[in-house]
């Protein structure tokens, strides 16, 4: 059950409260006075979301939650400054509109899609520093924090970067809220790059998923159903989250919402907590308890059942449904060791949550060439162990979580376009971890619209014969 709540978080919450309890994961800024002269800025700025629109994500994630929607999130594993372009934005988009194509085909629901995009600045790091050859320097942690570059200048912790993470995430808001709703995301274009992707020989088995589609769009226009008579075919809802690691940020850009008088992290629609910063009595959870925004809890093998109870009424407690997701996060062949467990301990608290599946930060290998990566079978692998551990647990599985890029990047080995260990020399561009390409991302997504598909029809046999 759930304790007993004589406060609401926002009655005892202060957008500064964080700065009392222990921070990890963050940087030491050797300037303070250069560190609140830009905090002094960034508070100024008109926040980059509004909380109108964080209503709205966490309506559509609590349809999530009760098995009416399936979300979709993907982006880029650290955005870059030097790799900022409209280009790098369109591409990402435009497979993310693919995949939910595909994946509403599956799963017969509408897809809530949200991006890792215009915030996910800042990286969590295993070692506080890396050595190559005989020089030691402190570890990069992202370009709102310190540079790529193995110098001594460039990873000294700038607070400058954040007024250019700003601008950047700004410029990225912009395009995507004119690529929502200007045209490009009709679903009929959508539709003919589907078409695209499967007309060559090496995706030829999922045409018939890409068939079926055309036909029903074919259909939906003979009855008079297109993008001009029907709202919605030519627009969609596009959300942005980003994990709230840099609190300095992340207060700065914090408002009150003029509508509810409640605050609100303006720096995103959705923000997470990372596995490495969940600590009960920490900063970061701490400041995401009295936003109003939807909230992410990465959830790794090291979560205690106890923790986790503990996390979700601190986070939720007024177990609001679409206020929080949990992001299961294992590894391949790890998820039936972990999850049933967590999910026992939701159920015994009575928790309103949505179930997604990260399957890329638990499968990361080093090849034989020296590149860190993740085999794509592997990420699929443990997308579909969730898959049946939430059909065994009768439990719903609200969504996906993915490292991806619309780029056609060398990153992850395999896929129907197989990259393998010496193909990711050619083009592994990412700073951080490495992502999903274009092709791999639209390829997962017919492999989850078939698991989820079978899971539907599995649902109305059921319900037929009872």
């Amino acid at each position: 059950m759930a304790p007993q709540k004589t406060a609401t978080a926002t009655q005892t919450w202060d957008k500064r409260g964080w700065r009392a309890y222990p921070r990890i994961q963050m940087p030491d800024y050797p300037d303070q006075a250069a560190l609140n002269a830009v905090e002094a800025q960034l508070a100024k700025f008109p926040p980059l979301v509004f909380a109108g629109e964080a209503r709205r994500l966490k309506a559509s994630l609590a349809e999530v939650a009760a098995g009416r929607s399936f979300l979709l999130q993907g982006g880029d594993c650290a955005e870059s400054f030097s790799e900022f372009s409209a280009d790098n934005i369109r591409d990402t988009f435009k497979v993310m509109l693919q995949m939910a194509i595909v994946l509403t085909w599956g799963a017969q629901l509408p897809v809530v899609k949200v991006g890792r995009m215009a915030g996910q600045f800042a990286k969590p790091r295993s070692t506080a520093t890396e050595t190559i050859g005989a020089h030691e320097l402190p570890s990069y942690r992202g370009d709102i924090i310190n540079g790529f570059d193995f110098t001594p200048e460039a990873r000294i912790p700038d607070p400058q970067r954040m007024l250019a993470a700003y601008t950047q995430a700004a410029a990225s808001l912009n395009l995507l809220r004119a690529f929502s709703t200007g045209g490009y995301a009709d679903i009929h274009r959508v539709q003919s790059w589907i078409s695209d992707f499967t007309g060559g020989e090496e995706a030829a088995r999922y045409r018939d998923i890409a068939d079926r589609i055309s036909d029903a769009m074919a259909f939906m226009a003979a009855a008079g159903v297109t993008s001009a008579t029907a709202h919605g075919l030519g627009t969609v809802d596009f959300y942005t989250s980003h994990e709230a690691l840099l609190l300095e940020y992340e207060e700065a850009l914090a408002r009150i919402d003029s509508t509810t008088g409640l605050p609100v992290a303006g720096s995103g629609h959705m923000i997470w907590i990372g596995d490495r910063t969940r600590q009960i009595d920490g900063a970061h959870v701490e400041f995401a308890r009295g936003v109003q925004n939807p909230i992410g809890l990465k959830c790794g093998p090291s979560i205690s059942d106890s923790d986790l109870k503990t996390l979700i009424w601190k986070l939720n407690p007024e177990n609001e449904p679409g206020r929080l997701t949990l992001i299961a996060r294992f590894g391949a062949g790890l998820v039936g060791d972990h999850l049933p467990r967590l999910i026992k301990a939701v159920q015994a608290e009575g928790a309103n949550v949505v179930w997604s599946c990260d399957p890329m930060h638990g499968n990361t290998i080093k090849s034989a060439s020296g590149y860190k990566t993740r085999p794509f079978e592997s990420v699929l692998r443990e997308v579909r162990e969730f898959f049946a551990v939430h059909r065994d647990e009768g439990t719903i599985p609200g969504g996906v979580h993915f490292e991806m890029t619309g780029k056609d990047v060398t990153e992850c080995t395999g896929g129907v376009r197989a990259v393998t260990d010496e193909d990711l020399s050619d083009r592994y561009h990412t700073a951080c971890d490495p992502r999903l390409n274009a092709s791999q991302s639209l390829e997962l997504a017919f492999l989850v619209a078939e698991e989820l598909r079978r899971r539907r029809v599995a649902g109305a046999q059921q319900a037929k014969a009872s």
